[in-house]
C-alpha cells in the first residue's frame, strides 16, 4: 500500500509531467511507466481506499483520474480497462453536484466529466453534453461523436472484442468505417 501518495502527486503528474499528446496515444511504454509508478495506487482507488482525497477538489479530480484514466492505461486491451467506469462516473456526479468544475482549470475540468463520455448510458450522455458544452468546449466533438455511437448502438461496439460481447450487422460494418475507434 503506498500511503505516501497524494492527489496532488496525480494532478503534477497529469498536467505537468507528461505532455497532453500522452493522455491519447496508445503506448505500451507509458502504459508501462502507469503501472509501475501507480498500480498500487490505483488497485487502492479500486478497493474504495481513497475516499479521504474526497474532502476536496482537486482530491476529487485525481480520484476519478485514476479510475478513469489509469485504469485505461494499465489494463488497456482487456475487460478491466473498463471495469472502473461505475465508480468513476459516480464520483464524477458527485463532484459535478459539488459545483467542482467552477474550481478547475480548462484543462483539469474535461478529466472530470470524461466518466460521462465513457459510459454506455443514453441517459449519461444527455447530460454530458451541456457539461461538456459549458465546462470543455474543446472536447465537446468528441462527446458528441461518442453520444452519436451510444444513441445507435446503446453501447461502443469497438469494445464488444475485448469484453466478449457479440456485434451485430450493423456494429461490424460500422467497425470498418474510418475513426470508428477511440
Amino acid at each position: 500500500m503506498n500511503n505516501s501518495m497524494t492527489a496532488q502527486h496525480i494532478i503534477d503528474f497529469w498536467f505537468k509531467q507528461i505532455t497532453p499528446a500522452q493522455w491519447w496515444q496508445k503506448d505500451d511504454e507509458f502504459d508501462k511507466a502507469i503501472i509501475r509508478q501507480f498500480g498500487s495506487l490505483l488497485a487502492q482507488a479500486e478497493a474504495g481506499e481513497l475516499a479521504h482525497w474526497r474532502e476536496s477538489v482537486i482530491g476529487r479530480l485525481a480520484e476519478v483520474i485514476v479510475l478513469d484514466q489509469f485504469s485505461r492505461n494499465a489494463y488497456r486491451d482487456t475487460p478491466k480497462a473498463f471495469a472502473n467506469d461505475s465508480m468513476a462516473l459516480t464520483l464524477a456526479q458527485y463532484a459535478v453536484a459539488q459545483d467542482d468544475l467552477m474550481a478547475l482549470s480548462n484543462e483539469q475540468a474535461p478529466f472530470l466529466i470524461m466518466p460521462y463520455m465513457h459510459s454506455e448510458s443514453a441517459l449519461i450522455h444527455e447530460q454530458a453534453v451541456p457539461l461538456f458544452e459549458k465546462y470543455a468546449k474543446g472536447n465537446l466533438d468528441f462527446e458528441l461523436k461518442h453520444k452519436v455511437i451510444i444513441d445507435e448502438f446503446g453501447r461502443y461496439p469497438h469494445r464488444n472484442q475485448i469484453l466478449g460481447r457479440e456485434s451485430s450487422a450493423a456494429e461490424i460494418s460500422f467497425l470498418t468505417q474510418p475513426g470508428s475507434s477511440f
